[in-house]
């Protein structure tokens, strides 16, 4: 393992992650906007992104304190739309979970979108990586997109609502959101999970608070689970038939 071998993997994880600069941007520049309208200053709109670093967790958060939602409800709905990031913790664990305790802290803290969905491509495509090549990749990978969300918001804020409507910022949300899941959906589980929680929160979107969203989720999770549970009975089956 060389010192160069690490840089180089840090420099791909740059190079990889390039592209959703042009999604984080309009991104948090939304988001800076938004928390603007809802009377949060360009201190406090700053320190939202930099506490908690989690887009849709903040957009979440952010309508529901528009709506003079109870605080609790708030919090138990931003740690639900945030639940996927556990899993995207379990996920890098064999990868990422020899690092020193200081660098899984920091991992933690940057674990979005992006990153996980480049970093396990990576992962499982480079074998030949250790510890600190994967987490120098994991790194890379936040190097321009974290600085651009954080410049974008504090933009935001400041221009406030001056930004038109035509633009159409709050399309960059699902645009995001799509071009990240949709290489993901790799095996008939993922898209069982996708699509039923895609057809759950259709009508529950009709209940208060966004709590639809965490029905939505928990329904995703589960029919996924089970999907999985049954394709590998069913695998297991044709084996035992073949054999």
């Amino acid at each position: 393992m060389t010192i160069s071998t690490v840089k180089s993997a840090f420099w791909k994880g740059m190079r990889d992650s390039a592209p959703f600069v042009l999604v984080s941007g309009p991104f948090g520049l939304l988001f800076g906007v938004l928390a603007a309208e809802a009377g949060l200053n360009v201190l406090e709109a700053t320190s939202f992104s930099l506490a908690v670093f989690a887009g849709s967790a903040q957009f979440t958060a952010l309508q529901l304190m528009q709506e003079q939602t109870p605080t609790l409800i708030v919090l138990i709905s931003a740690l639900a739309v945030n639940l996927r990031v556990a899993m995207y913790s379990a996920s890098l664990t064999p990868y990422l979970g020899g690092a020193p305790l200081w660098q899984r802290a920091c991992a933690a803290y940057l674990t979005v979108d992006q990153a996980y969905a480049l970093s396990m491509i990576e992962f499982e495509r480079r074998a030949d990586w250790g510890v600190s090549e994967r987490m120098a990749y994991f790194f890379g990978t936040n190097g321009l997109v974290a600085p651009a969300w954080m410049a974008a918001t504090i933009t935001g804020a400041l221009v406030g609502a001056s930004i038109p409507d035509s633009l159409g910022l709050d399309f960059v949300l699902p645009i995001a959101f799509l071009a990240m899941i949709g290489p993901m959906l790799r095996t008939p589980a993922h898209v069982v999970a996708c699509f039923t929680a895609c057809a759950v929160s259709l009508p529950a979107a009709l209940m208060p608070y966004n709590l639809g969203l965490i029905i939505a989720g928990l329904a995703g999770m589960m029919a996924g689970a089970q999907a999985e549970l049954w394709f590998e009975r069913r695998t297991a089956c044709t084996e035992e038939a073949e054999g």
